[in-house]
């Protein structure tokens, strides 16, 4: 039985926790600066193979005084981007495997210098975008001789929006705000470039409904890095309700709120709601050529809220716990031996929806067929000299 460490006891390692204590196979410690916080959790899912701690994991000794005394096989960070850096180092002197959240690019940079020579395996970026968004891409992505094009879009977006932004929170503040302000990278002209984030807005339809999609920072992951060579252009872009962008390019860049981020997160937490009634949408589109021929082929999933262990949780808790939680079980099942830096194109599309955590995107109750097909490597015509792999 595997043990694993969960940092971060908040709306996403709770799901995480929960989820790999319930399956069996995982002794699960979750520790939180906050170890109320924590116990909490454990008393919701009054499992016996559930702990709570209390721990600074910002605090680089706390963080190592509690792995020499409690060791694990693998951590997993749901904390704040910023606090990856110290949780990245811990778990390479601990020789334990590392997952995160992280969307941030300078994080992820040097999550990659501390993997460097590893023998385990260092996986950051495992949730949403970036992380499932990059495995879809690079599945479809397999099914063409060359790239002319590669679009990733996801919107974490409320059901039923009523509010001048179009919008309710579904996940960090930080993050978001991360995400609004920071630059932005992709493939223009087959060379890579820094974007403006909340520019390059583009309008795009699904199922009758009209969203936005405009750039926001990290979630091209390292997926630029993997194929950019082979492309025109690939870019990731945040879908909104049509709206939204210019609210927060108002914000943000006519009232400065971008160089004065504290007060930025108290003004949307408190006028923003929360909300479990929410929808993930997942776009991928790839253009290029098959056989010789012009083609595109589109990966399109919804995911919406879904009860798990007889509690609600939103789409976004279940889209992001369901991806990092597959990625590490994966790489802890031993079937490939995984080490170093790990990137999410590591992993095949197929392998993720079969396994027992990522089955949610599967089971998502998407109707759109293109997305079943890629994942069995059958849609368009299939590239001879890539065979379709997914």
């Amino acid at each position: 039985m595997h043990k694993i460490l969960i940092l971060g006891a908040g709306k996403i390692g709770a799901l995480i926790a929960g989820l790999l204590a319930e399956s069996g196979d995982y002794e699960v410690q979750v520790a939180d600066v906050d170890a109320e916080r924590a116990r909490n959790v454990v008393a919701a899912h009054d499992l016996a193979r559930l702990e709570a701690y209390g721990v600074d994991a910002a605090n680089a000794d706390a963080l190592a005084a509690h792995l020499a005394s409690h060791p694990v096989d693998a951590i997993i960070s749901s904390l704040p981007y910023y606090c990856n850096v110290t949780v990245a180092e811990a778990a390479r002197a601990a020789g334990a495997h590392y997952f995160d959240l992280t969307e941030d690019v300078e994080v992820t940079r040097a999550v990659r210098g501390i993997a460097d020579g590893a023998p385990q395996a260092f996986v950051p970026q495992c949730g949403l975008a970036p992380g499932f968004i990059s495995i879809a891409a690079n599945a479809l992505i397999g099914h063409f001789d060359d790239l002319r094009s590669v679009k990733m879009r996801v919107g974490a977006l409320p059901q039923h929006p009523n509010n001048v932004l179009k919008y309710s929170l579904t996940w960090s503040t930080e993050g978001l705000i991360n995400e609004y302000g920071n630059p932005c990278e992709a493939i223009v002209n087959g060379r890579s470039v820094e974007v403006a984030p909340l520019e390059g807005r583009e309008e795009i339809e699904i199922d009758g409904t009209s969203y936005e999609a405009f750039n926001t920072s990290g979630g091209l992951g390292s997926l630029g890095e993997t194929h950019g060579a082979r492309a025109e252009s690939m870019d990731y872009k945040t879908m909104r309700y049509p709206g939204h962008c210019a609210q927060m390019r108002l914000l943000m860049n006519d009232l400065k709120l971008n160089d004065d981020r504290d007060t930025l997160k108290r003004i949307l937490e408190n006028a923003v709601p929360q909300t479990l009634q929410d929808v993930v949408i997942v776009y991928v589109a790839v253009t290029g050529w098959q056989n010789g021929e012009l083609r595109e082929e589109n990966y399109v999933n919804k995911i919406y809220p879904q009860v798990i262990a007889g509690r609600l949780w939103s789409a976004i808790q279940v889209s992001t716990a369901a991806g990092i939680t597959a990625v590490a079980d994966l790489v802890l099942a031993g079937k490939r031996q995984y080490s170093g830096f790990v990137r999410q194109e590591d992993f095949t599309l197929a392998d993720v929806l079969e396994n027992r955590f990522g089955r949610a995107y599967a089971e998502s109750g998407s109707k759109d067929v293109s997305a079943r097909l890629v994942v069995a490597g059958k849609t368009g015509q299939q590239s001879t000299s890539r065979g379709g792999k997914a």
